[in-house]
């Protein structure tokens, strides 16, 4: 049973019953049956699709909105953000998809020979909670248009989102079976993993459960696309303009209330610039407004799950007892809900929390280093490799780095980090493998066939 938790007040909204075996059978059948189908469709049927999906995201974005805010606690205006961009996304492969699918000619010497991307069937899709539609839509728009079909597991505590995912692709004209939604848990769905009729794996979630689906995939030989957690750093140079810096960092923390495996986690800080940085980012991370998500104006809203507060509480107060200092907020407010104020730590060390591990919530880590080759070496000595940003008035000097000596699948200079439909988005160490979006992310999921002719 899926249980939906209203996270502003802690209230129980629904209990969603898993499938069973019989229903998961009857659409997998479906999938396949859809898939044998639409891999004969043309690529103008396909873009036709997706245009209509992104059609219907952005007539009922202020519905799909209300739907993330009641069930995972995101604030509307986030939420109406979050439609939009998956709807620039399906429209980004609509009109680029078909290219990014042509033949590829190549040239040898003996023979006529091209390489041809073919679809590989039915997709498990394995999503978190924490950005419901894009994470979703991110995966399955790249998919559908290679010529795949889609069976999406989503997390237990977005089962409205997941419903209304299924409704999108039926709405716009999907043939039935392309695109299902099975409410499963982990025993359930491991078997779903070892299924023959299931082709490949998405997964996006935590380390942890990475670790887990790569085993059962990797049992089961089928290719899996894995993208986990995250510890960002966000390293400020002496030369950084420090008040748009820390405006951009505290935007790059309370996303999604710090709900999201590339918001920024760490900021690496030299002397130079400490102190006015410090100050800054505090008075920045005042400036939300903390309440209830389906109000408007609201910018930061409780956290997903009870348990999710007690953890972060846990490694703030850990962090303290261990060295590091309190500038702003620390403490769980009272009344219902699961809310957590923006907080700021500083003098952050190894050995704490807040170094040591990846902080799912609104708080900021501010580690000083020595200087910007300390700065470097502790972005660096993180397990994980998501995103990275760098920010610093010399550009030349701050890219080159970027691309040379910060080891991340994503490093902004002078920016917050933030996935871009053409471009691919992925990580490195524990924080994944493979990419998703641009043209790497639509090749991921076909069979890449090379073609000769004597």
């Amino acid at each position: 049973m899926h249980r939906v938790i209203d996270p502003t007040t802690g209230r129980e909204l629904r209990a969603i019953p898993l499938d069973p075996e019989s229903s998961v059978d009857r659409a997998l059948i479906s999938g396949v049956a859809a898939q044998v189908a639409w891999e004969k469709s043309t690529m103008p049927e396909r873009s036709r699709l997706l245009h209509q999906i992104a059609r219907r995201l952005r007539e009922d974005r202020t519905r799909w909105a209300q739907c993330m805010a009641e069930e995972m606690g995101k604030p509307l205006d986030q939420g109406r953000a979050e439609v939009e961009k998956c709807a620039w996304l399906c429209e980004f492969y609509a009109e680029s998809g078909p290219g990014m699918l042509a033949r590829d000619s190549v040239v040898v010497e003996e023979a006529q020979a091209w390489v041809a991307y073919r679809p590989l069937g039915v997709i498990l899709g394995i999503m978190p909670w924490n950005f419901p539609f894009w994470q979703a839509l991110r995966f399955a728009a790249p998919v559908v248009m290679a010529g795949n079909a889609i069976i999406l597991k989503h997390a237990p505590n977005v089962p409205g989102c997941a419903g209304a995912l299924e409704g999108l692709f039926r709405g716009a004209g999907a043939p039935e079976g392309l695109f299902r939604t099975l409410y499963l848990d982990v025993e359930q769905t491991g078997a779903l993993i070892d299924d023959p009729r299931i082709a490949a794996v998405s997964f996006t979630g935590s380390t942890g459960a990475g670790r887990a689906v790569a085993a059962r995939a990797g049992g089961a030989l089928k290719k899996v696309v894995l993208e986990l957690g995250g510890s960002d750093p966000y390293l400020i140079f002496s030369d950084a303009d420090v008040t748009a810096a820390a405006e951009i960092c505290a935007r790059a923390r309370l996303v999604n209330a710090g709900q999201s495996c590339v918001a920024a986690k760490r900021f690496l800080v030299v002397p130079e610039v400490r102190e006015a940085f410090e100050h800054a980012l505090v008075r920045a991370m005042r400036e939300v407004r903390m309440g209830p998500p389906a109000e408007e104006g609201v910018t930061l809203g409780p956290l997903a799950r009870k348990d999710l507060r007690e953890v972060l509480h846990a490694q703030v107060t850990g962090s303290l007892a261990r060295g590091a200092r309190l500038l702003l907020g620390g403490e769980i407010p009272e009344g219902p809900g699961w809310f957590y104020p923006p907080t700021v730590l500083t003098d952050v060390s190894e050995g704490q929390p807040a170094w040591d591990e990846e902080l799912f919530g609104p708080v900021a880590a501010v580690i000083p280093v020595r200087d910007e080759e300390e700065a470097l070496a502790v972005a660096g000595s993180t397990r994980y490799g998501l995103g990275a940003a760098i920010f610093s008035r010399d550009v030349s000097r701050a890219t080159e780095l970027a691309e040379t000596r910060v080891q991340a699948g994503t490093v902004f200079v002078n920016d917050m980090v933030r996935s871009h439909p053409a471009l691919p988005f992925g990580g490195i160490r524990e924080s994944g493998y493979g990419r998703e979006l641009g043209l790497w992310g639509i090749r991921e999921f076909v069979n890449v066939k090379t073609v000769w002719i004597a």
